[in-house]
């Protein structure tokens, strides 16, 4: 990477404050705030809605902001199976109750000031920002009105936080699609308060699919406030999840890490599927945390169904999938992909981000040494644009 490159972050987090909701929720829905609490076992736990949160795993709460950590010992606990020749089911080393989510947070995370110290660190020019517990409390209550009001909390905190940043930290609200109505007027309001995108969960409690007329009330709004409409990932809940086929099988981390994605492509095919984007011909739409190698398959798919078969008159697009993607999508890219280069020759060099997850423990830590190799192989214009000049235009931040 040359030093004078703008180089921005597109997905980066922030471990929320344990007090977040409680502070900054309204007075009506305190009682049920998004807190964490500790069990009779030792082990802190996630409660929403009053009730101990069922989809977060005995003591991951400490292991939030883990990007990097234990990976020595976690290799050589599996070299130890696989030498001796077992066959039990290997699993995380299980936390201790005193490896606690605050102890656990990471530089950065909790404090807008460590942030700005790490991007100077980094020389990152800017960072946009997506919540942590954000991804796992949507998962745990189907009540629209209380996800709502989750969400109006957050997004005036992430607000507040990156306020005195000079515009390097960038905050993204957080939309539930369970009350369009209420979602369309909290991004109104949180584009006021310095908001530049919205971002939504792969799945919907109402059911209804993300690119479903009930949801136009929200894309009118970003589309006229300017602001990307962005899907990120989630945990789901099993009844609407796209990784609940096997039994017996919730201990394979790899496994369903691997496939976390999967439900954010689902979300954004119904986008194409349910015509969208000719609804919305200045809605800007950005894929985040599923990778960027699939789209090549997706849209050479996409395409070939909707220009050789009958299939097509399901799709309510005048143009081909690929038109909209090359005009007005976004998609951002592991650092430790090697296909992107390729992707973009095809798909266009204007339309790649790269993020770097920090600090889930989901994604490795050496990203900017993996970002190198990965624009090493690009086009001097193509290096420019996925490093920071694609979601720079794609988020206003010129």
């Amino acid at each position: 990477m040359k030093s004078e490159a703008l180089v921005i972050d597109a997905d980066g987090h922030i471990l929320e404050p344990p007090n977040l909701w409680e502070e900054y929720l309204e007075a009506k829905y305190r009682p049920q705030a998004v807190r964490i609490r500790v069990g009779p076992d030792g082990y802190e736990y996630l409660e929403v809605a009053g009730k101990r949160a069922k989809m977060t795993q005995q003591g991951q709460l400490g292991t939030l902001g883990g990007m990097g950590k234990q990976v020595d010992e976690a290799r050589k606990h599996r070299e130890q199976f696989v030498n001796a020749g077992k066959a039990e089911q290997l699993r995380y080393a299980k936390p201790k109750p005193e490896d606690t989510y605050l102890k656990g947070a990471a530089f950065g995370t909790m404090d807008m000031k460590e942030r700005l110290q790490l991007l100077d660190k980094e020389t990152l020019a800017k960072a946009v920002l997506y919540p942590t517990i954000g991804l796992l409390w949507e998962c745990e209550t189907m009540d629209p009105e209380l996800s709502g009001a989750y969400c109006r909390a957050y997004n005036r905190w992430i607000a507040d936080f990156c306020r005195d940043s000079g515009g390097r930290l960038v905050p993204i609200a957080h939309l539930s699609l369970g009350d369009p109505e209420e979602a369309a007027r909290e991004l109104e309001r949180a584009a006021k308060d310095g908001c530049k995108g919205a971002f939504v969960a792969p799945f919907t409690i109402s059911r209804r699919p993300h690119g479903d007329p009930a949801h136009d009330r929200i894309f009118a709004v970003a589309q006229d406030h300017g602001l990307p409409f962005a899907i990120h990932p989630t945990v789901e809940p099993p009844a609407l999840g796209v990784h609940h086929r096997y039994e017996n099988f919730g201990w394979a981390a790899w496994y369903f890490d691997l496939f976390a994605g999967q439900g954010v492509m689902h979300a954004f095919a119904s986008l194409f599927q349910l015509g969208v984007f000719d609804r919305f011909p200045r809605l800007n739409v950005v894929v985040l945390e599923a990778g960027a190698g699939w789209v090549g398959y997706f849209f050479d798919r996409a395409d070939a169904i909707f220009t050789g078969t009958p299939i097509a008159q399901t799709v309510r697009l005048k143009e081909k999938p690929s038109y909209y993607f090359k005009e007005r999508c976004f998609i951002s890219a592991d650092p430790d992909e090697r296909t992107i280069a390729a992707m973009m020759a095809h798909l266009g060099e204007s339309r790649f981000f790269w993020a770097s997850d920090y600090p889930h423990p989901d994604h490795p830590g050496n990203y900017l040494e993996e970002l190198r190799g990965m624009v090493k192989p690009m086009t001097e214009s193509g290096r420019r644009g996925i490093l920071g000049e694609n979601v720079a235009r794609a988020y206003n931040l010129m």
